[in-house]
């Protein structure tokens, strides 16, 4: 009985080693045939490059030339002698583009194109088109411009793929023009997603490659297989300047979200949440009730703002958008900002132990105080400035609490006395003379009195600046 019993086991096992050498032998198996010799990534680009572009942005700068470049001179004539010239100087950036609309949408990085007078674009068959730049985000990095004059018969436009289907290790192309060599293709995987802490846009949630990606791609294509845009290149990793394995793509969710303002008129409207996040570290998985350090911890709520009126509380931790699983709060920003105001979204949320379901509907930011701007008249210094309570929007821009007070400059009359005080727009009035500022109202009052001089604080950007001028 045990001899049978042995004596099936063995049989068992050769078997099974038996089919696991089936397996590898025909998972590493040689090309049989010339067909599978001759595979190539060929038909991808051709149904891809043509809708890849060469993007040449000119800039021109006054560039100041002085006959006195001598310290010694400078000293007494300083920069401004009247022996400088100011010479217009020009200069071109290179970078690439993808169409992603068939009347002449072309998508680019913004930083190819910042600053330029003239941005022309070069087909992969050699014509060049003028464009006009009709969108452009710092916060993402990315530029929409539309050709000029397009041909009747229109642009081979690249479709936008779901870069929710894309895992690592799939295979990309990187499609650009490096160092402005003309067209380039390069081949390789995905090497991470949700790729954060990058650094170069205020959106962190990169697509990570390993297809070599060089100063000129930067604007330019990275498909999957099937043809479709999965991402804009962007950036890479590198001491040197060139490739070293490690270059970063937009994914295509974010950049479509930008095409499409750029197609329906060029206005940019991001969801407003309405409260701050913080990463969930693992003391704090503990002290929440959570399984694990992951999720954005909400640490304070804009009274009236989305987030408060749909129920959400300091202290929950939003671990999915609409079924897609949160790391941190970059996962959670980019979820969040690529969906269109208007709409809603699903947020499953951890609050003391227990999970909720909450409906968050999309709205745009604005200052909901509502009032017009006051025109200071009468106020000796400061006539002429235009002035409203602090807002969202100012609360938000400068991460200022929530429970902020202020008043801000929001124009300013030509020549006025306010212009020539020094106040620019946007200008945050904290003080005068001691007494915090909280609004436009109580700033009027203050500056009808008759006084020397004036103690003037102001916020400006992310600068607090003391003064004094007299009265």
């Amino acid at each position: 009985m045990f001899l049978r019993l042995f004596v099936g086991v063995v049989f068992g096992l050769s078997l099974f080693v038996a089919s696991l050498n089936a397996v590898n032998a025909q998972e590493k198996s040689v090309p049989q045939s010339m067909g599978q010799i001759n595979l190539s990534f060929a038909p991808v680009v051709k149904s891809a490059a043509p809708s890849v572009v060469n993007v040449y942005a000119i800039k021109i700068t006054q560039q100041r030339q002085s006959a006195f470049n001598d310290p010694f001179f400078q000293r007494f004539f300083g920069q401004d002698s009247p022996f400088t010239q100011s010479r217009p100087r020009k200069s071109q950036s290179l970078g690439s583009g993808v169409v992603v609309d068939r009347a002449g949408i072309i998508l680019t990085n913004n930083h190819v194109v910042a600053g330029a007078q003239d941005i022309r674009i070069s087909m992969s068959d050699g014509q060049e088109f003028h464009t006009e730049l009709i969108l452009a985000d710092e916060e993402t990095d990315l530029a929409v411009l539309r050709v000029k004059n397009p041909p009747a018969e229109g642009f081979v436009e690249l479709p936008f793929a779901s870069d929710e289907s894309l895992e690592v290790g799939d295979l990309v192309l990187a499609i650009g023009n490096p160092f402005g060599v003309g067209q380039t293709v390069t081949s390789g995987i995905v090497s991470a997603l949700a790729r954060t802490g990058v650094g170069v846009t205020d959106f962190q949630f990169f697509i990570q490659t390993d297809a070599a990606i060089n100063p000129g791609n930067s604007g330019g294509a990275l498909v999957n297989m099937r043809g479709e845009l999965v991402g804009i290149n962007t950036a890479i990793y590198s001491r040197s300047g060139g490739s070293n394995g490690i270059g970063f793509a937009i994914p295509a969710s974010m950049a479509k979200f930008i095409a499409n303002a750029g197609i329906n008129g060029g206005e940019l409207v991001r969801p407003w949440l309405g409260a701050r996040l913080q990463a969930v570290s693992s003391d704090l998985a503990a002290g929440l009730l959570l399984g694990s350090p992951r999720g954005a911890l909400i640490t304070d709520v804009y009274p009236g703002g989305p987030a408060d009126k749909s129920g959400l509380l300091s202290g929950d931790v939003i671990l999915e958008v609409n079924g897609r699983r949160i790391e941190d709060p970059d996962a959670f920003e980019y979820r969040f900002s690529t969906q269109p105001v208007g709409e809603e979204i699903e947020l499953y949320v951890a609050r003391d132990g227990d999970a909720v379901v909450i409906t968050l509907p999309l709205v745009a930011i604005n200052n909901t105080l509502g009032s017009e701007d006051l025109l200071l008249e009468q106020a000796g210094r400061f006539s002429g400035a235009y002035i409203n309570d602090v807002g969202p929007v100012e609360i938000e821009k400068y991460e200022l609490p929530y429970n902020f007070l202020g008043v801000i400059v929001t124009a300013l009359a030509d020549n006025s006395p306010a212009q020539r005080l020094g106040l620019r727009k946007g200008d945050i009035i904290l003080s005068l003379n001691g007494e915090g500022i909280a609004n436009a109202a109580q700033l009027e009052k203050i500056v009808q009195q008759r006084v020397s001089g004036w103690r003037l604080t102001v916020r400006r950007g992310n600068q607090v600046i003391n003064s004094f001028v007299s009265g």
